[in-house]
């Protein structure tokens, strides 16, 4: 081994400072973020709506003293039906076995639209969004913000926690939180927190590729078990129709002329 240089090492030394960190944005410049990200969701979200793709669920719990439990696996596919409606096709569905907890239709709706959380222009206004400063989320530059619903209404469901947004793209590129809601009196049930990470698919927009969760859910009863979860999202592909949309009336097919007739 060689030794380097003082000079060397200063240089060095030097270089790495000046680029440890960038200056935070300033106050009306964190106004302008936040309102430019909402619009890149907003166009992220119609984009996503034109895509197919496969989505896992994997459900694991476990005992206080740590023993494994039950499962519960589901592989579904968001397609297009040919009249161009979006929906979910079960591909595998195995009985679940879980006997700690149970999957409520909360969990469902926490699969299907909390944990791929995207925040638009149409749902900010309902969110109150802090700004905590700079952060990486893996060698990514971002603005880290804190989310945190307004108000919530009886069966709807929110996102708490921390978005990491890309400080180039304005695209949210990692969330981590948990899904909360009003409940009914004495229902309980307990969520877990999660991380979600986005990868860019279509060389434009971040999409949901995986989520994680790790917790222990402590319900009123004394009972605590663990669950591990996870939700893979992948095989996106752009869905593309030869479908004619008209608006403003019913599309009519044009019947073909028939051959003249010999006089």
């Amino acid at each position: 081994m060689r030794a380097r240089s003082v000079a060397a090492i200063l240089l060095a030394g030097v270089s790495l400072f000046g680029a440890s960190k960038k200056p935070d944005p300033t106050s009306a410049e964190i106004e302008t973020i936040i309102s430019k990200f909402a619009d890149k969701e907003s166009e992220f979200a119609a984009a996503r709506g034109n895509y197919t793709y496969r989505q896992t669920v994997s459900l694991r719990e476990f005992d206080e003293g740590g023993a494994p439990g039950g499962r519960f696996d589901l592989v579904s596919d968001i397609i297009f039906t040919p009249e161009g409606k979006r929906t979910e096709r079960v591909v595998k569905a195995p009985a679940p076995t879980l006997r700690l907890i149970l999957m409520s239709p909360e969990d469902e709706k926490d699969i299907r639209d909390v944990m791929p959380f995207v925040l638009t222009g149409k749902d900010i206004g309902n969110y109150n969004v802090r700004y905590l400063g700079r952060d990486n989320a893996d060698e990514i530059s971002c603005f880290l913000f804190a989310v945190k619903p307004k108000t919530m209404e009886q069966g709807k469901r929110y996102f708490t926690g921390e978005i990491w947004v890309d400080d180039q793209d304005l695209q949210i590129v990692k969330t981590y939180g948990r899904a909360i809601g009003l409940l009914k009196k004495n229902n309980d049930q307990q969520f877990p927190k999660f991380e979600t990470y986005r990868e860019q698919i279509d060389g434009k927009y971040w999409f949901p590729t995986y989520t994680i969760a790790n917790s222990t859910l402590h319900f009123k009863d004394g009972q605590s078990p663990r669950i591990r979860q996870s939700i893979k999202y992948e095989d996106y592909k752009q869905f593309k129709s030869d479908t004619k949309i008209t608006f403003g009336g019913e599309a009519t097919e044009e019947k073909p002329k028939e051959p003249n007739k010999p006089q």
